[in-house]
Parts: structure tokens; C-alpha cells; sequence
């Protein structure tokens, strides 16, 4: 809905259907997937994750976890740790890349 021009982004944060799955794979008929290419920054950082982490963190939080981390490693754990203590209403799953020059 948002990206459809629907609702703000602030509003899709607190929307009560924000994390409704429209497709997913194994569910009986064949998906067919939507493929596109976009270009990535020569460097910085791409972060894949579940509502688990998104839902309960805001992007600031998730920026400076991932930024002022040591390593990937700690940096994905700290991400889980945070999104936990916030509450963690659903599983968490965490994947940051460091993409370099």
C-alpha cells in the first residue's frame, strides 16, 4: 500500500496488516517470482531481515547497531539482542552484508 502511493510510511509502520504475506514459497501452487536489478552503493551495508527486527526497531537503531558493531557478526547479534529486549513479538532472523570499494 505504500509503495502504491496509499498510505505514508509512518503509517505503514502501525498498519495492522504490515506484516501479511501475500506469496510465500512451499504453500501448494507455483510462484512465480518477481525479478528486477537495481544498483547497489559502491560501499556501505545491506541488511536482509524479518518483521521480527524490523517491526520492533526503528532504522536509526538498526543504523547505528550495524555502523558502530566491531564485526557483522556481533553487529547481527546486537541487532536480535535490541530487537528482543524491545519485545520481540515474532522470530528474528538477521542477514548484513558490508559491501567495499
Amino acid at each position: 500500500m505504500e509503495e502504491l502511493g496509499q498510505i505514508s510510511a509512518e503509517e505503514a509502520a502501525v498498519h495492522p496488516q504490515r506484516n501479511v504475506l501475500y506469496r510465500a514459497l512451499g504453500q501448494g501452487e507455483v510462484l512465480e517470482p518477481d525479478i528486477f536489478t537495481a544498483p547497489f552503493p559502491q560501499s556501505g551495508y545491506l541488511l536482509l531481515c524479518s518483521d521480527g527486527l524490523w517491526s520492533v526497531l526503528g532504522d536509526s537503531t538498526i543504523f547505528k547497531l550495524v555502523t558502530t558493531a566491531k564485526d557483522l557478526q556481533s553487529g547481527c547479534q546486537s541487532l536480535v539482542d535490541a530487537a528482543n529486549e524491545a519485545g520481540g513479538p515474532d522470530n528474528i532472523s538477521v542477514i548484513v552484508v558490508q559491501l567495499k570499494t
